[in-house]
């Protein structure tokens, strides 16, 4: 397996144990960190396979709001593939970018697409 270079924050269902098994094959250790600049959205999924992954028809998503309070959630070092599966895994209804997290740390987190 290729190195675990990539720093991924999760703020939802990427932290649920079923959804690390079906997108990664594993489960991750992850770090307690937090996000500032966005808000907590509930939107609905309409991809059945991740509803199937989650057991759940609706998923937090982010949307830049630097008013908001700040968002705690998990980072996970993931490699390159398990970022290309988490990529799948979110769907059209999100888009990846970089942030710096509360601690300093740069990472790819999923934003409202």
């Amino acid at each position: 397996m290729s190195a675990a270079d990539q720093a991924l924050f999760s703020y939802g269902t990427l932290q649920l144990p079923e959804v690390q098994r079906a997108t990664f094959g594993r489960l991750l250790a992850g770090t307690p960190d937090v996000l500032t600049g966005f808000r907590r959205i509930m939107i609905e999924i309409d991809d059945p396979d991740v509803r199937d992954a989650s057991g759940i028809a609706t998923h937090p998503a982010l949307v830049a709001d630097p008013d908001a309070p700040p968002i705690p959630g998990q980072v996970f070092d993931v490699t390159n593939a398990e970022l290309a599966a988490a990529d799948v895994y979110e769907s059209a209804n999100y888009r990846r970018i970089t942030v710096t997290l509360m601690s300093g740390r740069s990472a790819w987190v999923y934003i409202r697409a």
